[in-house]
């Protein structure tokens, strides 16, 4: 089987501009609540690990924090240097990273759970790098996501274009349950004490052309889907994805795509 991080690389690689263009916008929402849960603030020294387009490192530099982020893609790295000059910014993959034991007061992943094929290691080491009594802050996709982050999925579907069964995925053993107690559950097994999960709910707002902009440019797993289908089966799902818009397009022509995700903090055990 597949290695999910590995089929992540994979599929992200060279997606750093459409993504900080599209999808980059709805996994900045809770960005607020992650900071004020991991206690952010001036001095403190913070590791956002999985950066991507660079949202929650600049959110903490304007806090005052010392910021370090990596991302596992060079592009994205490359990409939140620009946007956040104030952060040192480097290239790192979980579940490994090049720092000593206890260096951070802080560490935060936004929406990288998602991504990596061994969950429960990378939590571990996200503990590692956090100073004893320092704190780390994730997010990831609740399962069910919400109605708005279904829709791209529910075009997909209705263009009669199934899940590839070579995508890779999580197996039995690694795998856990998408919800509060299934992401504390997972936190407490890789060392980190005292987890506290709760589930943030949103709608999205964006433009119809923005968010399909994100799965046309492959963005993703699910743009990923998109972009090696044939030309007519991209239509297809185009003009499905356009008559499914309707049910969340307001008055003022915009979408609100409801979204539902967790956010978890804990700290390492002693």
């Amino acid at each position: 089987m597949t290695d999910l991080g590995e089929s992540a690389s994979s599929i992200w690689s060279g997606r750093a501009v459409a993504y900080a263009e599209s999808f980059a916008a709805v996994c900045a929402y809770p960005i607020e609540d992650l900071l004020d849960a991991a206690g952010v603030g001036p001095d403190v020294r913070l590791l956002d690990v999985g950066t991507g387009s660079g949202n929650v490192a600049a959110g903490a530099c304007a806090r005052g924090a010392r910021v370090t982020a990596v991302d596992a893609d060079p592009g994205m790295a490359e990409v939140a240097a620009k946007t956040v000059p104030l952060a040192e910014v480097g290239v790192a993959e979980l579940p490994v990273l090049p720092f000593a034991d206890d260096a951070f007061d802080v560490v935060t992943a936004n929406f990288v759970l998602d991504h990596v094929g061994r969950p429960r290691r990378s939590l571990a080491e996200l503990g590692r790098v956090t100073r004893p009594g320092g704190r780390i802050a994730v997010t990831m996709w609740a399962v069910p996501g919400g109605e708005g982050r279904a829709l791209l999925g529910r075009a997909i579907e209705a263009a009669g274009v199934h899940r590839p069964t070579h995508r890779a995925v999580l197996d039995s053993e690694t795998d856990f349950p998408r919800t509060e107690q299934g992401l504390a559950d997972l936190m407490r097994a890789a060392g980190i004490a005292r987890p506290s999960c709760r589930t943030i709910a949103w709608d999205h707002r964006t433009s119809a052309q923005e968010w399909w902009h994100g799965a046309a440019s492959g963005v993703g797993f699910i743009g990923h889907l998109v972009a090696t289908q044939p030309p007519e089966i991209r239509a297809e799902i185009k003009r499905r994805f356009d008559l499914l818009s309707a049910e969340f397009t307001g008055p003022d022509g915009r979408l609100a795509l409801p979204h539902r995700a967790l956010l978890a903090t804990g700290t390492p055990e002693a």
